[in-house]
């Protein structure tokens, strides 16, 4: 199977802000009282404004004269209705497109790294502003008498009704509380609720503040986020190698804790093979608390699983999910196309990202069982296009007693060292198992002089089926499936020549280094 890895490797894009909401338009001042105008065919009448009391003092003060003759009198002009508020935009911020590695070609042995090919994608959108119509005017009221009183005096009664309605159900309700009420209260709410080690804010809580998003950058100032977890007490951390690859020559590397210390931190090795690097903290602190390390091998297919890490920059994010697979055969690029890394993978549903790469994978318990690493994509675009990588339920996660393993070598040696059987195999996955080629890397041997398949008798033109119990459908498949040994280790190879089956054991060989 070939995937990508899902760091980024470009730099986080941005995430653009929400559009804001829109103003409430504001209201002009109302059109000038209008003289007094009667309309006997209206119902009801609006408030009167109450006339100011006069100067001398006399209440109520003399009634005005009555104006000229003309009835009905001429009606007051009304303002105009008032206008709709007109939105015009160009429609909906667009999401942004996230720089995402793309699917590679396979073209190397187990002896060599291959090439690999890489697609790149950035962009971001946006709509325009609003535009606003007229704003809205008042219309003038119309006078009248006799009834605003009253209406006035109902209105006035209607709100202390409504006041001592209110007032009366309040106490009634009160009163009744403890007896009638359908409704329960907690006793406890929030920081006060203990929450249970198992549970999955459990084990958040307790893994969370191992955990830091990794920044690397290159010399040149490329680079991007991922995702790390403390390994020991003296300040390493393990992460993916894609996620420092830019920092690996004369770059620089921060680590992020969810209480927001940051610290500096230098490359200690990394293993492009393996996609496993080491950093360490400079000027660790002296509280540093490793994450628990489980055992990856009792995994189980349905086991619970807990993901943490930085999906397009968003530290500290948890997601959970199952085991959906294991001894998934996963070959990767690395985004940069010099490299390619392969798995015998976890593969899980929990939502992984770019940017979660390095995390940890937890189970249930909180143990670290995996290594967050690569994800499968539904597409990518060609180089500069704005193709979209993210989760689609298909995540793959280095096994940690792999990783384990790498880690303590890089942190002794600052190398990695990788099992081999000193063979050169195809890469195409339509063989029907790990075909040994005629004629290795660089116009070498196939099968090198002295080594492990030489003495086993294997030839060119030979493919590998099975090792131990495991079945080898491919060159990458072998590769990952060795890379789970260790050098020393013996294994059974079964392979077929000429039509006919045969089996031979073997003791795996080793590699030091990438090149």
């Amino acid at each position: 199977m070939s995937t990508e890895n899902e760091g980024i490797n470009e730099g986080t894009t941005p995430v653009p802000p929400a559009p804001s909401a829109p103003p409430v338009p504001v209201e002009t001042p109302s059109a000038a009282p209008q003289p007094p105008v009667p309309d006997a065919g209206a119902p009801t009448t609006p408030l009167p404004q109450t006339p100011a009391a006069p100067a001398d003092g006399v209440w109520p003060p003399p009634t005005a004269p009555a104006a000229a003759t003309e009835w009905p009198p001429p009606t007051a002009p009304q303002a105009a209705p008032p206008a709709v508020p007109a939105y015009a935009t160009t429609g909906a911020p667009a999401a942004p497109a996230y720089a995402e590695p793309g699917t590679h070609a396979y073209g190397a042995t187990d002896g060599a790294v291959p090439q690999a090919g890489a697609a790149f994608g950035s962009g971001s959108g946006g709509g325009q502003p609003p535009v606003w119509g007229a704003s809205y005017q008042q219309p003038a009221p119309k006078a009248g008498k006799g009834r605003g009183g009253l209406v006035a005096a109902l209105l006035i009664a209607a709100l202390v009704a409504g006041g001592l309605g209110g007032g009366i159900g309040y106490t009634l309700a009160k009163n009744d509380d403890s007896s009638g009420s359908t409704t329960v209260s907690s006793s406890t709410s929030g920081g006060a609720v203990k929450r249970d080690p198992g549970t999955v804010a459990g084990v958040a809580a307790k893994a969370l503040p191992s955990t830091v998003t990794i920044e690397a950058e290159s010399s040149n100032g490329e680079g991007g986020t991922g995702t790390g977890f403390v390994f020991d007490t003296q300040g390493h951390i393990v992460t993916n190698n894609h996620v420092v690859a830019d920092a690996v020559d004369g770059g620089k590397v921060t680590a992020t804790f969810p209480d927001g210390k940051k610290y500096n931190a230098e490359v200690v090795g990394h293993a492009q093979g393996y996609d496993v690097a080491v950093i360490k903290l400079k000027n660790a602190p002296s509280n540093l608390k490793p994450l628990t390390l489980g055992n990856s091998d009792e995994v189980a297919v349905g086991d619970s699983t807990i993901a943490i890490g930085a999906p397009f920059g968003l530290s500290n994010t948890v997601t959970t999910g199952i085991i959906s697979a294991k001894n998934r055969p996963v070959a990767s690029s690395d985004g940069s196309g010099s490299s390619s890394s392969y798995m015998s993978a976890l593969q899980t549903d929990a939502s992984i990202n770019p940017g979660n790469s390095g995390g940890p994978l937890l189970d249930a318990q909180g143990n670290v069982i995996g290594i967050n690493s690569a994800i499968q994509s539904t597409g990518s675009g060609g180089l500069g296009g704005a193709a979209q990588s993210g989760s689609i339920g298909l995540g793959f996660a280095i096994p940690i007693n792999q990783a384990k393993y790498v880690a303590q070598q890089l942190i002794k040696t600052g190398e990695p060292v990788y099992a081999k059987i000193g063979a050169s195999v195809s890469l195409d996955e339509s063989t029907g198992g790990a075909k040994i080629t005629d004629q290795g890397a660089g116009g070498s041997d196939a099968v090198e002089a002295g080594g492990p398949a030489a003495e086993a008798g294997l030839k060119p033109g030979d493919v590998i089926t099975k090792l131990d119990d495991t079945v080898i459908d491919s060159g990458p498949t072998l590769i990952g499936e060795i890379w789970t040994h260790q050098p020393g280790d013996k294994v059974t190879i079964t392979y077929e020549r000429d039509g006919k089956t045969h089996t031979v054991d073997l003791t795996l060989g080793s590699r030091t280094g990438d090149n």
